[in-house]
């Protein structure tokens, strides 16, 4: 499998409805797609006009397989980039406490 970076501009409008996503995203990649795709984690985007974006980080076989568990998810994707290499400086940060 290879490294993709996500791009998902303003799919959602509320985090109910980003929530409601994730969890599509998870029953398909887990129990459809198992061997094709896996997702990493997702970084949430505030848009500019007040929606929701993502950048997600997958592993998967191919970008086709990304637009195939998109589409059975009913997720967007606005561009899918194969990650080259990865340098970390720091870990991400903790998220904060809700």
């Amino acid at each position: 499998m290879n490294t993709y970076v996500i791009l998902r501009r303003g799919g959602w409008r509320s985090p109910e409805e980003l929530q409601a996503a994730a969890a599509r995203s998870t029953e398909v990649g887990n129990e459809e797609m198992s061997d094709d795709i896996r997702w990493i984690r997702s970084y949430v985007l505030a848009e500019s006009e007040g929606g929701l974006g993502t950048v997600c980080i997958y592993q998967a076989t191919s970008p086709e397989k990304i637009r195939e568990h998109a589409e059975r998810a009913d997720l967007p994707v606005t561009e899918i980039i194969e990650v080259a290499d990865t340098v970390i400086v720091r870990p991400d940060p903790e998220p904060a406490a809700v």
